[in-house]
């Protein structure tokens, strides 16, 4: 694999916040996006993202071939789910490898999820999606989404050579949209992209991150 940014590398928590107070946007309400099912929670967290997010996705499938529509599968995620998830993952790999260290589990635990205290969904600005057809069928896309490192031999990853040409290229399509969108790709999981967290503001190149983290269920759309 290519030389990769871990969420857990010390330049991303270091990356400052400027934080524009952009609301929160039910995707629920919006008919031109499909929306899946598999991770909803009670209270529809889920199916929340920023608002500028909207307009970058509805442009992102825009650019998918005809036939195609992205399907979302998470955005929001409240930061005590995403640090239940974290130390969850943490202590399974802790337990599979009792010689590692705490500093190297944390590290090996960021491929698949984000620290709380940095994660891209707990500021609303992520979103964990794929593609598929017109009526809903998901495309190959080499593994599910949500796939970790130890259970799809590293096929998660975005630059995975190890699945079929057909997922390679339908990849290639969904990042194509979204980064021509504006959005960057976490390049251990193929299906979580980003915009406006500390992430995205260091692999842009900028200032700041316009997204802080964001509780629920104190926020309003």
């Amino acid at each position: 694999m290519l030389d990769i940014v871990l969420m857990s590398d010390p330049r991303v928590s270091e990356m400052p916040v400027e934080d524009r107070g952009e609301p929160l946007v039910d995707l629920r309400t919006v008919p031109e996006l499909r929306l899946d099912g598999r991770m909803a929670d009670a209270d529809g967290a889920y199916a929340h993202i920023r608002q500028g997010h909207v307009e970058r996705l509805l442009h992102a499938q825009s650019r998918l071939p005809a036939g195609l529509r992205l399907l979302v599968v998470e955005a929001y995620r409240p930061p005590e789910l995403q640090e239940r998830y974290f130390l969850r993952y943490a202590a399974t790999l802790s337990e599979a490898n009792p010689d590692w260290p705490p500093e190297h589990v944390y590290v090996q635990a960021s491929r698949s999820l984000a620290p709380p205290h940095i994660g891209p969904h707990v500021c609303g600005a992520a979103v964990d999606l794929t593609l598929c057809t017109q009526d809903g069928i998901e495309l190959d896309m080499g593994t599910e989404v949500n796939a970790g490192p130890e259970e799809s031999d590293d096929a998660c990853y975005t630059a995975a050579t190890n699945i079929s040409h057909q997922a390679t290229t339908n990849r290639d399509i969904l990042g194509d949209a979204m980064s021509e969108a504006g959005f960057v790709n976490y390049p251990t999981e193929w299906w979580h992209w980003s915009y406006g967290d500390r992430y995205w503001a260091l692999a842009t190149g900028a200032p700041a991150a316009l997204h802080g983290q964001l509780t629920w269920p104190l926020i309003r759309s």
